[in-house]
């Protein structure tokens, strides 16, 4: 797998991420099952984008030195769109997160934990994904074209569903789970497992992080195709995909708030799915340029908030637990 990036890099990659999910997970558990208020999600929030965007600086400094400004400027801007796209197709997926945490009425205390162990699935799943991803690519350069149509019709539903009123009420793996795995009535604090009339049964937590986990999958599925769009570099795919993960627990808490707001995201979604995929099957006829891409994300992203500003949501998105 052909990558620009210099050995270190990997290095400090993988220590940055290392030290950021010590301060994510180890630190803030000494503070408790609390539930995280909107100013502390914002600030996490912040400080994530913060790390991000100075890994990125750091990309180009490296890049420069061995390959050029030229080259620098592209991988950068290559990361910048990867990470934009990514943190945008996470946002949908908060909005399932926050779903499953109201369809099972779990407190906003005990999210935290459920959210702390989705995300190292998560970036577990998307490296094992990407590093195979990006060898198929290599091998099988055909594969570009299935994916972008897998896109594209992926943006295609996004936008049939948005909008409507979701229920896991029909959901086949919650029935499947509830069938195989007998649950207590109730929580057990943050326990997945408790013990009800001499027999250790499964909580409801388990079930949501069941869910939450078969959601990252999914979610994987969607955007990992969308960054190969952007760059077949398994270093650039594989660093922006897991710096957008890194803020999630954050950005859950800072828009579980604000969810109705942004009601129409899910269209604007589905149209740069659709503008993705289209640009990775017309790769080896036209290619866009990456600031272009980013420009049209960006573009597409925005209108999608400032018009969700401006209307009433027709159907209103589940509220916070």
């Amino acid at each position: 797998m052909d990558t620009i990036a210099p050995i270190w890099l990997w290095s400090v990659f993988v220590a940055t991420v290392l030290v950021a999910l010590f301060v994510d997970f180890v630190v803030l558990k000494k503070q408790g099952a609390h539930a995280v208020g909107v100013r502390e999600a914002a600030w996490w929030s912040l400080i994530w984008v913060g790390v991000s965007l100075a890994f990125n600086g750091l990309l180009w400094w490296a890049v420069q030195q061995d390959h050029g400004t030229a080259m620098a400027n592209q991988k950068s801007l290559e990361f910048l769109t990867g990470y934009l796209i990514e943190k945008s197709l996470a946002v949908d997926n908060i909005f399932v997160f926050l779903m499953i945490f109201t369809y099972f009425a779990v407190p906003p205390a005990y999210q935290k934990r459920v959210l702390m162990i989705g995300i190292i699935g998560a970036i577990v799943l998307r490296t094992l994904m990407i590093l195979a991803g990006a060898w198929l690519i290599q091998e099988f350069h055909w594969l570009l074209y299935v994916f972008g149509a897998f896109l594209v019709l992926t943006g295609i539903k996004m936008w049939w569903a948005a909008g409507q009123e979701n229920s896991l009420d029909d959901n086949p793996a919650l029935k499947l789970l509830r069938r195989v795995l007998p649950v207590s009535k109730g929580f057990d604090g943050e326990k997945f497992f408790t013990v009800e009339n001499g027999k250790r049964i499964a909580t409801p937590l388990m079930l949501v992080i069941a869910l939450v986990g078969l959601t990252d999958v999914i979610f994987a599925v969607d955007s990992i195709p969308a960054i190969f769009a952007i760059t077949t570099d398994p270093f650039i795919v594989l660093t922006s995909n897991v710096f957008a993960i890194l803020g999630l627990r954050a950005m859950y808490f800072l828009l579980a708030a604000v969810a109705e707001r942004f009601h129409l995201l899910s269209y604007g979604l589905a149209v740069v799915l659709v503008f993705i995929g289209t640009k990775m099957m017309l790769i080896d006829v036209f290619k866009i340029p990456v600031a272009v891409s980013l420009g049209v994300v960006a573009a597409i992203l925005g209108a999608t908030m400032w018009l969700s500003m401006r209307t009433a949501p027709k159907v209103a998105r589940p509220p916070t637990a």
